[in-house]
């Protein structure tokens, strides 16, 4: 296949805040800008594997790796894992592999942690391709349950949200509900989620989002298209991105309409 070309997978091993971490990741290398990936809460870096498949992204440098607490990446410490935290092992795995400017794309939990990560240094940003990342309270669908469903055992809390997410009507819910036990840790969904939930109350994202001063667009699915703040984002340049057929899991539910967005805004981004 024209420009199908292997992802080397790789293990890092990081110190963050003091806490010893292994991560896991996926990288190619290659010429041009790379194009860096973050996954959401409950997800893995193979969400993006497919970013082979793409023709017009052939030979571009790739990383996307398991956030600390999901996937392979290990972490002793769960109660250590915070989006700030996730934002220390971005920037510690981007300098690991040489990384200075890049296209950023983030999915919910990971679209939240790109946020804080191009806020901190926008000047290494090329272009941010925000999917369903979190930018204000109203996002907390899935991690404000820490707080209306709270539960002092971390295993039963994961195992009700799980069965709550199932039976969801959203598309691809029950197909993510069913991989969760496999991707994340229990002990990590407390601290993970109410550092979301803080974020998004009283973090200030939506100014952060829209003073960034390179190409962004959002991306959402159709059944999310009520969004409040959608209507705003268009007044002030985001370009949006309406997946069809699809809820908060494009990649999952429509991931063809999803990868061919995301290169026609690496590409223009590059030209504008």
């Amino acid at each position: 296949m024209p420009g199908l070309t292997k992802l080397e997978p790789f293990t890092l091993p990081l110190d963050i805040d003091g806490v010893h971490v292994e991560i896991a990741g996926m990288y190619r290398a290659g010429s041009g800008t790379p194009l860096v990936f973050l996954h959401g809460f409950g997800s893995t870096k193979e969400d993006y594997a497919d970013v082979i498949q793409q023709d017009a992204l052939a030979g571009r440098p790739v990383l996307a790796y398991d956030a600390p607490g999901c996937g392979a990446s290990i972490c002793p410490d769960l109660n250590a894992i915070s989006v700030h935290f996730l934002v220390q092992v971005a920037k510690e795995v981007l300098a690991a592999k040489n990384i200075d400017r890049f296209h950023l794309v983030g999915h919910s939990m990971g679209g939240l942690t790109a946020l804080l990560l191009a806020d901190q240094d926008p000047a290494r940003v090329l272009s941010f391709a925000d999917i369903e990342g979190n930018v204000a309270p109203e996002d907390c669908f899935l991690s404000r349950q820490i707080i209306s469903h709270s539960h002092p055992d971390p295993e039963d809390f994961f195992k009700d949200f799980q069965d709550r997410v199932w039976k969801s009507r959203f598309y691809s819910s029950s197909l993510y509900a069913a991989s969760l036990p496999h991707k994340v840790r229990p002990g990590a969904v407390r601290p993970i989620f109410e550092s979301m939930v803080e974020l998004s109350d009283h973090g200030g994202l939506m100014d952060r989002f829209l003073a960034l001063p390179f190409p962004r667009m959002y991306m959402y699915g159709v059944q999310n298209n009520t969004l409040s703040y959608l209507p705003l984002l268009a007044e002030k340049g985001v370009e949006l991105a309406e997946i069809s057929r699809s809820g908060h899991f494009p990649m999952y539910s429509n991931a063809t309409e999803m990868w061919d967005r995301l290169t026609a805004f690496f590409l223009g981004s590059e030209q504008s």
